[in-house]
């Protein structure tokens, strides 16, 4: 089994933002790392990685 079995990889990530406006978490309305104009799903810091901890493998 290869090391990276429970990696995701080559997965887009929103570009981070120079300064003001920030885009709001889709999930706590906080602030996030994100530009406001970006297109999708954004997430702040503390719910990405509470995503991250939700879908990492267990194995």
């Amino acid at each position: 089994m290869s090391e990276d079995y429970c990696t995701i990889v080559d997965v887009p990530k929103p570009p981070k933002a120079e300064g003001p406006p920030y885009a709001d978490c889709v999930q706590c309305r906080e602030p996030t790392e994100y530009p406001e104009s970006y297109k999708g799903i954004t997430l702040c810091p503390v719910c990405e990685w509470q995503e991250a901890q939700r879908t990492a493998c267990s194995g």
